[in-house]
């Protein structure tokens, strides 16, 4: 088929992926267009809201319409890195056995791995995570076990903050987007929600949603077909070099936060990982949009969820980061020049 109609075909088959999406959740169109570029850059997904936004459903529902082999577990402070690769037990005859776990039991059918308040397990869990991420396979029981269809989604909440840690940058970094959540302010989805009872059975909502709309096997075909047929010009590419140098040193570009001083802010800013999948996101954005190349609005569209979790600030101000960091990462989209 000619790459332009298939890139075509397989535009309908996401806007159907969104619309199934869209049976279960209300209210969050720019979080479902999010997921959506984030499935087709093949990238992982750290989701952020407060408690009750529907981050669960929107990444079941999200998991639904993949299709494939899919698995949950939920983060505590006693999770440990085997328990997500074997459990062991005594069977009916009293004799232990040792089964795999939540990552291994799948195998390379495993599509997408829902990992529940993230925050919440602890730095060996994060490890041993970054890999699967990374590499797409773990080794256990002396072999190597792949994994090439797997996408990984996290959530995390904003209020609690005892018993929890902070992701290291390291893991921060192998996530693609990291979508916030918020509570919806429209009245009339308010009152959906509140006083709809389909919005008050999870499961029974889940079970409008058409289960594997897209062939999960064939999403990173379907990628790199994306990524190769939407191009970027010489000064979209300048552009895009201002707004990373920007990430590292605002002071140059003139970008100032309030009580702050601007030359001992900066931990780190993006990497060149990080603004690789910036580009992968703003070109799967530009080809939703029925472009073949990636302008200005494009970078723009997917820059805060992209960009800002790829921000690390100095300690002095890093409890300030939810104050912080959503001024300075505006500050550096608007005030770098767009061609």
């Amino acid at each position: 088929m000619h790459s332009e109609q298939l890139l075509a075909d397989w535009r309908e088959k996401a806007f159907r992926f969104e619309s199934e999406i869209e049976k279960a959740i209300i209210g969050q169109p720019r979080a479902i267009r999010l997921m959506t570029i984030a499935v087709f850059a093949r990238g992982h997904v750290l989701l952020e809201g407060n408690v009750g936004v529907g981050k669960t459903t929107l990444l079941r529902a999200v998991s639904l319409a993949i299709g494939g082999e899919y698995e949950r577990i939920e983060g505590t402070i006693d999770l440990m890195p085997a328990d997500l690769i074997y459990y062991t037990y005594l069977d009916e005859n009293g004799r232990p056995r040792v089964d795999p776990g939540p990552v291994l039991k799948h195998g390379e059918g495993l599509s997408t791995f829902f990992f529940n308040e993230i925050n919440r397990a602890r730095p060996q869990i994060h490890s041993l995570l970054l890999r699967i991420m990374a590499e797409r396979s773990v080794t256990a029981f002396n072999r190597e076990f792949r994994f090439p269809y797997l996408q990984v989604f996290a959530d995390r909440n904003r209020v609690e903050k005892e018993e929890t840690f902070e992701l290291p940058a390291a893991a921060r970094d192998r996530f693609l987007l990291e979508i916030a959540m918020d509570y919806p302010s429209d009245a009339d989805i308010l009152d959906q929600l509140t006083f709809d009872p389909r919005y008050h059975d999870v499961n029974r909502l889940l079970g409008v949603v058409t289960p594997a709309v897209l062939p999960y096997r064939e999403l990173d075909e379907i990628a790199a077909a994306i990524q190769s047929g939407i191009q970027a010009s010489p000064t979209l590419r300048a552009y895009t070099r201002d707004l990373w140098r920007a990430s590292h040193e605002p002071e140059r570009f003139g970008i100032s936060v309030a009580d702050a001083d601007m030359s001992e802010l900066i931990q780190a800013g993006a990497s060149p990982r990080g603004m690789s999948y910036l580009i992968r996101a703003a070109r799967v954005h530009a080809w939703l949009k029925g472009r073949d190349r990636v302008i200005p609005e494009d970078i723009q569209g997917v820059f805060y969820p992209a960009m800002a979790h790829r921000v690390f600030l100095k300690p002095a101000y890093e409890y300030r980061r939810d104050e912080l960091v959503p001024g300075l990462v505006d500050k550096i989209l608007h005030s770098i020049a767009a061609p």
